[in-house]
C-alpha cells in the first residue's frame, strides 16, 4: 500500500517510483556518517526491500527530495528504523519530527510492538516519541560482517 502525506509545501510518500534513487544514494554514501561508503547497490537494494519513505519539497508534478527513511519490518512483530535524514538546508522546521511520526503511524506497523534504531546524534528527536535507551542491553547481540 503507497501512502502520501502532504503539508502545505512539503509531503511525504511511500511510492518507490517517485524517489530521487541517485540523491538518496548519494546522501548515504557520502554525506551520512552512519552509511558513508555504502556501495549504491547496497544502497538501492535496501530501499526496495523495506518500507521506505521519500520527504519532498513541492508537489507530486513538481517536486525535489530533502529526505528519507526506511523501516526494516515483517510488518508483524518488529520494524528497525535506518537511513533516516533531512537535507541541512531543511532542517529546523519539523520535517524529521514530521517523517518520524509519519513512519511510526503508517498503518501497516502502527501496532508492532518493537520498535529499534540506533543513532549517535538524534536521541532527544527520538526520545519524543517513546524510543529509550535498551533497558537490557546484555539480551541484545549482534554480528557483524566485512563487504567482500
Amino acid at each position: 500500500m503507497q501512502s502520501i502525506h502532504s503539508s502545505l509545501d512539503y509531503f511525504i510518500t511511500t511510492d518507490q517510483e517517485l524517489f530521487d534513487q541517485s540523491f538518496i544514494c548519494d546522501y548515504l554514501h557520502n554525506t551520512s556518517y552512519w552509511a558513508k561508503g555504502r556501495p549504491y547497490d547496497v544502497i538501492q537494494k535496501s530501499i526496495h526491500n523495506s518500507l521506505s519513505f521519500g520527504l519532498f519539497k513541492g508537489s507530486p508534478s513538481n517536486k525535489k527530495q530533502v529526505g528519507f527513511a526506511r523501516l526494516v519490518t515483517d510488518q508483524a512483530t518488529f520494524a528497525y528504523l535506518a537511513d533516516v535524514f533531512v537535507v541541512e538546508v531543511e532542517r529546523g522546521q519539523g520535517l524529521g519530527k514530521w517523517m518520524v511520526e509519519t513512519v511510526l503511524t503508517h498503518p501497516e506497523i502502527s501496532d508492532i510492538k518493537r520498535v529499534m534504531l540506533a543513532t549517535n546524534d538524534a536521541h532527544d528527536l527520538y526520545a519524543q516519541f517513546g524510543f529509550t535507551s535498551l533497558q537490557t542491553p546484555k539480551k541484545m547481540m549482534e554480528l557483524k560482517r566485512q563487504r567482500p
